[in-house]
């Protein structure tokens, strides 16, 4: 099967059905060199035609696709389909979405580089915060105006207005920016949701590699939202037990919120209450009171566990670090970047004044952190874009710095996987006190490096 090439995008159109056996005969490796040659920005397939497709028919596709990425970074995925197609794909990838989504060939021709500059007003609404914020920089980048629905009682208002939209981008995932993870962070505190019958089986389904960089990250507290579990038994009891210890070790809170004990042992809730763990009826008991978020650890962010080292593994994968950092901070405050010292020390912040702060946890092949500090006017710049407007709401710029530092985070990711080093990224954690951000990482080397954007100094600090 040959691609059909337009406006720098390479399209593979199979017909009928997709699975294992029929997929491979509609596309081959021979196929997809043709494709890499043409130098095409993106390599999709088209899902017009196709009647049905299961897993395996789409899984010979995306290996195919990591082959283009590995060899041309070229954006990689499918296109044209129905929300029924989107939802059987997002089903079942889930958090393996490594490739791209677009509604219509004509939403992919607004992310390719025959379409920038060209000044379009384009409406964006995705579900997910992430995606919203990642879009809309890639489009901005590409010179065009997007206006964001933060919700979907107003993207459906915004829709009917069609006069005043070129385009209308929906359904549409950006692959590239990292993976959703199966949490959320609110006001600096990172809840889990759980669900049903808690035994033996929650310590295999939590990721406790993801909370344990959370933790590393400067994270003080996890909330577990419960309140559709039924009960428990003592396996989970003594898995939480053991969480609430280790969470001690960097004075950090474990809070339930919602659970019920009409059909768990009374003397389970006692148990928990003595390894630390506290319980709270509503989710705004906590979130909506500041005195208590600042009590119960969201606020404060010392570090009392161990200290890891620098090492070589990671001082090499820098330059993708600092890329990654640069070019998402260029395209959303329009200033180029001049790299003004790099160094191998402990943090230092020399005017902490107007300063606020975003640090990601990366782990896997290699781990650590990446630490960003802003100065502010840095900060609402970058922000602007994501917020719609200039603000000096400082919850909702670190609010939205967050949402950029997780599409760092998200470059970060791939231009590693692009070199077969894989990680996962954890939710940033962000800081209006730089204090704070020193007790996380005392004690830590690290390589610091001081970029200007125009005349204002920019912090990026890796380390362990």
């Amino acid at each position: 099967m040959k691609a059909v090439v337009k406006n720098g995008i390479a399209v593979f159109s199979p017909q009928g059905f997709l699975d294992g056996n029929s997929s491979s005969a509609f596309m081959s490796i021979e196929d997809i060199e043709a494709a890499t040659n043409l130098k095409a920005d993106m390599i999709l397939v088209s899902l017009k035609k196709v009647v049905f497709f299961n897993r395996n028919g789409l899984d010979v596709f995306i290996k195919l696709f990591m082959k283009i990425r590995k060899k041309n970074h070229a954006t990689v995925g499918f296109c044209d389909y129905d929300a029924k197609k989107y939802d059987a794909i997002k089903r079942f990838f889930q958090n393996e979405l490594n490739f791209s989504l677009f509604k219509t060939l004509d939403i992919a021709y607004l992310f390719s580089s025959s379409f920038k500059n060209l000044n379009k007003n384009i409406l964006v609404y995705s579900s997910d915060k992430s995606q919203r914020s990642a879009i809309a920089i890639e489009l901005h980048d590409g010179g065009h105006n997007p206006i964001i629905a933060q919700s979907l009682e107003e993207f459906n208002i915004k829709k009917e207005k069609k006069e005043a939209y070129d385009y209308i981008v929906d359904a549409t995932f950006l692959g590239q920016m990292g993976e959703k993870v199966a949490t959320r962070v609110t006001g600096n505190a990172v809840i889990y949701t759980v669900s049903s019958f808690l035994d033996v089986e929650i310590s295999n389904m939590f990721n406790i590699e993801y909370h344990n960089n959370s933790l590393n990250v400067g994270f003080r507290l996890f909330i577990f939202d419960a309140y559709k579990v039924i009960s428990m038994n003592v396996h989970a009891l003594n898995f939480f037990s053991k969480l609430a210890s280790s969470a001690a070790e960097y004075n950090a809170t474990i809070c339930f919120v919602g659970i019920k004990f009409d059909k768990t042992p009374q003397i389970f809730r006692e148990t928990m209450e003595d390894a630390g763990i506290l319980f709270y009826a509503q989710m705004d008991d906590i979130l909506q009171n500041k005195d208590l978020l600042k009590e119960l650890g969201a606020s404060s962010a010392s570090n009392v566990k161990n200290k890891r080292v620098l090492n070589k593994e990671t001082v090499l994968e820098l330059p993708k670090f600092i890329d990654a950092t640069v070019v998402t901070l260029e395209m959303m405050t329009n200033a180029r970047a001049t790299k003004e010292a790099v160094s191998v020390h402990n943090l230092i912040i020399e005017n902490k004044s107007e300063k606020i702060a975003s640090s990601i946890g990366y782990f896997g092949d290699i781990d650590g952190m990446v630490i960003l500090i802003f100065p502010s006017t840095i900060a609402k710049k970058a922000c602007e874009l994501l917020i719609g407007e200039d603000t000096d709401d400082m919850e909702l710029i670190l609010d939205s710095l967050a949402e950029l530092v997780n599409i760092v985070g998200g470059k970060i990711k791939t231009l590693l996987a692009d070199e077969g080093v894989h990680v996962n990224i954890t939710l940033p954690r962000t800081y209006q006190d730089v204090d704070s951000l020193l007790q996380v990482v005392e004690n830590r080397r690290g390589v610091q490096v001081d970029l200007l954007f125009n005349n204002d100094k920019f912090l990026f600090f890796l380390t362990r």
